[in-house]
C-alpha cells in the first residue's frame, strides 16, 4: 500500500496547550472526562461536521471515536440539528411530559420484539443501573453477575473488574476474581458480584450453579467493547438461558453501544433472549440518554401509577425535550439500508486492515463487528480480556498519537466506529492511517519488550 492519501499533521498545538493550562487550574487532571485523555493532553475541539472534527487550532481529524460510538450520523448532522432548534425554540425543559418521547418510544419499541415497553434516563451508566435495581427488586435478591473486562457505565456493582491486573485474575478456586474498579470499593459490593470467564460455557456453567440462586440478575454486552471487541458465542448464550431457566435471576443486555449492529439491535444476532435491554448513545442523535426497555413484564417494576412501585425511575432531565427530537431524527434515518451501509463498511474496514498488517508482517489485528472496530497488538488470538490486555501500553498510546498526527481520532484504547458520512475514501484513508501509524512505532522502535 502506497501511503499517499494525505499528509502528516503534527499534534500538539499552542491554543490546546493553553487550553489545557486554563483548564488545570480549575479541573482536576485538566479534563472533565478521563475516557478521553491522552498525553500530553488532547486538542480541543473547535466544530464537526459528517466524519470530520476540527480543533482550535484549525487541523482536521476522520472522526472514528463519534464520541465513543454515539454519532452514527457524525456530526452536525442537518436533521439532528434541526430537531434540536426547533425543540428548543419550544422550551428545554418541562415537568410535563412531551409528544416527542411518545413518539421515540414507539420508534424503538417498533425495532424489537423484545422491547415491548421503554423508559428513558440521561445516559447508559443510569440506564445500567436501575436496570440492576429493577433485577434485584423483582427477585428480592442483590447479587449481580458480569463478565470480566466487559465495560457497563460508572457504577460499583458493574466496575468490578473491570480492568484488573494479572496478580489478580484468579480466586482461590482458579475463577476470575472480584476486583473493585476503584479505590474505596465496599467489601460486600465484591461479594456480590461474580465475574464469569467471556465465552467460556463450561466455566460459566460451573460458576452459576454454584452462584445462580442468589443472583438478582446478569448483565451482558453481546461484544464487549472493553474486552476484546469479540461477539458471544451461541454456546455461551444456551448456559446463559440454562441458567436463567433453572435459577430464575434476569438477563439484562447492554446495548449501550451494541444496539448499532442491527435494526433490532445486538441480542437478536446472537439468539440473546433478554428480560431487560440497557440503551443510550446513538438513540439520543448526540445529546445525553439512556433508556431500559423490555418486556411488559419485566418494565412493570418501574409503573409508577401502582399504590407503591417496586423501582422510581426517572429524573429532572429523562426524556428532555432536546434529547427526544434529536433520537427520533437520528433514529429515522438510521434505518434497515443505513445500518446494513454501516456494517458492510465495517467489514471493509476490519478486512483491509488485517489484509494490510499480514501483507507488512505486522503483528496486530483488528476485530470487532458491523460498524465497530478495535485494534490489538498481538497476533495471537483475541478471545477475551486478558487475551486483549494490552500488555504494550507505551506502543499503543505512541499508534494512537501516530495516528492523530496523520488525521484520524481514534479512542485513546485504538477502537471506533465507522458513521454514515463515511466512504470507500475514508475508509482507505483510515486504513492507511492506522497502518502506517504502527510501521511508524516500530521504525522509532517503540515497539515495547
Amino acid at each position: 500500500m502506497r501511503f499517499t492519501t494525505f499528509s502528516k499533521q503534527h499534534v500538539r498545538s499552542s491554543n490546546s496547550s493553553v487550553a489545557f493550562a486554563r483548564e488545570r487550574e480549575v479541573v482536576p487532571g485538566g479534563s472533565m472526562r478521563n475516557a478521553t485523555w491522552f498525553t500530553p493532553h488532547p486538542p480541543y475541539a473547535a466544530k464537526g461536521l459528517g466524519c470530520w472534527v476540527e480543533d482550535i487550532d484549525g487541523r482536521r481529524f476522520l472522526d472514528c471515536a463519534n464520541n465513543f460510538f454515539s454519532l452514527s450520523h457524525g456530526h452536525a448532522f442537518s436533521p439532528v440539528v434541526e430537531a434540536i432548534r426547533a425543540a428548543a425554540g419550544n422550551g428545554t425543559a418541562f415537568g410535563l411530559p412531551t409528544e416527542k418521547e411518545i413518539e421515540l418510544a414507539q420508534l424503538i419499541t417498533g425495532r424489537s420484539p423484545s422491547c415491548e415497553q421503554i423508559r428513558f434516563c440521561t445516559s447508559g451508566t443510569e440506564a445500567v443501573m436501575f436496570a440492576v435495581k429493577g433485577a434485584r427488586a423483582l427477585t428480592g435478591r442483590g447479587a449481580l453477575a458480569k463478565f470480566e473486562g466487559a465495560y457497563h457505565g460508572s457504577y460499583d456493582w458493574v466496575e468490578v473488574s473491570l480492568a484488573p491486573d494479572p496478580d489478580g485474575w484468579d480466586d482461590e478456586q482458579g475463577n476470575p476474581a472480584s476486583i473493585g474498579g476503584a479505590e474505596g470499593v465496599p467489601r460486600h459490593v465484591l461479594r456480590d458480584t461474580i465475574v464469569l470467564p467471556w465465552n467460556e460455557p463450561d466455566r460459566c456453567a460451573a460458576i452459576l450453579a454454584k452462584e445462580g440462586p442468589r443472583l438478582a440478575g446478569l448483565i451482558i454486552d453481546p461484544v464487549p467493547s472493553r474486552a476484546g471487541m469479540i461477539p458471544v458465542t451461541r454456546e455461551m448464550i444456551d448456559v446463559l438461558h440454562a441458567a436463567r431457566e433453572k435459577y430464575g435471576f434476569l438477563i439484562i443486555s447492554d446495548e449501550v453501544i451494541s444496539f448499532r449492529l442491527s435494526y433490532a439491535g445486538a441480542h437478536p444476532l446472537f439468539g440473546l433472549r433478554p428480560d431487560l435491554i440497557t440503551l443510550g448513545k446513538i438513540i439520543g442523535g448526540g445529546m445525553p440518554i439512556g433508556a431500559v426497555a423490555g418486556s411488559a413484564r419485566a418494565m412493570a417494576v418501574f409503573d409508577h401509577t401502582q399504590s407503591k412501585p417496586l423501582v422510581a425511575l426517572g429524573g429532572t432531565f429523562s426524556a428532555n425535550p432536546l434529547a427526544m427530537a434529536a433520537g427520533l431524527a437520528a433514529m429515522t434515518a438510521l434505518d434497515e439500508p443505513a445500518i446494513a451501509r454501516l456494517n458492510q463498511l465495517g467489514s471493509d474496514l476490519r478486512a483491509a486492515i488485517n489484509l494490510s498488517f499480514i501483507e507488512r508482517r505486522i503483528p496486530a489485528q483488528v476485530t470487532g463487528s458491523g460498524s465497530l472496530f478495535r485494534l490489538h497488538l498481538t497476533s495471537k488470538p483475541i478471545t477475551n480480556y486478558r487475551s486483549c490486555r494490552c500488555l504494550l501500553p507505551k506502543t499503543l498510546q505512541a499508534v494512537h498519537a501516530s495516528a492523530l498526527d496523520y488525521g484520524v481520532l481514534l479512542t485513546p484504547n485504538c477502537s471506533g466506529a465507522v458513521s454514515t458520512p463515511m466512504d470507500s475514501a475514508s475508509i482507505d484513508h483510515l486504513v492507511a492511517a492506522v497502518t502506517q501509524s504502527i510501521a511508524d512505532a516500530f521504525a522509532r522502535q517503540a515497539w515495547e519488550k
